[in-house]
């Protein structure tokens, strides 16, 4: 039945949601219109009525509409290949490549100096922070006391925004990002310039399924949403041996820092 009718210029997504928000969202049976003998479908009933007062502004005059570009959301477990794949298919397609959690890094790293969870990679090392404190003892050991306590006084007055806080809460613990924090961000790529006429391919989002509903009721429709599935088996190869090698490596700088330290020490003793 479909295939007889005479659609729209749009075919079955919605006229106004293409020409306001750029995205090709399906509309819906129950949100049908009828106009010049063309059928047309709206995502929501609003949009059927903004449709109805003005149909010249959502329908082809000179031309065929543009339609928007590729919008992809590519999801999975960390260590599934993601960003490997992401990287590949954006040089490739000439689309922007946007992953999530480093974007979420890039926000507060003006403030924190260095990135933040479980998957920022180094812990600080104590051994390391002691070194030059106690090298610079041989010379003047009040004068280092001096120094040290000023800058980090000056690491603690830094103070992140409420914004700022949800972020580092998400990235630390897995907190849900609030709608407020999400509005800031993520529709700026379905709307704003460069994005919005390249096209992107969105690495890692979204994660959960209140993200997943946050996107529909935006009216932020990716057009297509790939799951990499991988074996754990496969993940744990592909991530343990580099890994333990970076583990190893910091053991063994730990203990020439440990002998370094003693040495230090038997210096300031004599």
């Amino acid at each position: 039945k479909e295939k007889k009718r005479h659609m729209g210029d749009t075919k079955h997504f919605c006229p106004v949601s293409l020409k306001e928000d750029f995205v090709l969202y399906p509309g819906l049976y129950e949100h049908a219109a009828k106009y010049k003998e063309k059928i047309y479908y709206f995502s929501t009933s609003e949009y059927k009525d903004k449709f109805l007062k003005n149909p010249e502004e959502y329908v082809a005059h000179n031309e065929p509409i543009q339609a928007p570009p590729l919008r992809v959301c590519l999801l999975g477990s960390h260590g599934s290949g993601k960003t490997t794949c992401a990287r590949q298919i954006a040089g490739k397609l000439g689309i922007f490549h946007i992953q999530f959690e480093e974007y979420l890094q890039e926000l507060i790293l003006p403030k924190t100096k260095e990135k933040v969870g479980p998957r920022s990679g180094e812990e600080p090392e104590e051994e390391n922070n002691k070194m030059p404190i106690l090298s610079q003892e041989l010379e003047d050991l009040p004068q280092t006391m001096t120094k040290t306590e000023p800058e980090k006084s000056k690491q603690e007055e830094v103070e992140l925004t409420d914004e700022e806080e949800a972020i580092k809460a998400n990235l630390m613990g897995n907190e849900a990002l609030p709608r407020e924090v999400l509005d800031n961000i993520v529709p700026d790529w379905w709307r704003k310039e460069p994005f919005r006429s390249t096209g992107f391919i969105l690495d890692g989002f979204p994660r959960t399924l209140d993200e997943a509903q946050y996107l529909s009721e935006r009216g932020l429709c990716p057009d297509v949403a790939v799951f990499i599935q991988v074996e754990e088996s496969d993940i744990l190869n592909r991530l343990f041996p580099p890994r333990l090698k970076k583990w190893k490596e910091k053991q063994h700088k730990k203990m020439e820092n440990k002998k370094k330290l003693k040495d230090l020490k038997a210096k300031i003793r004599v």
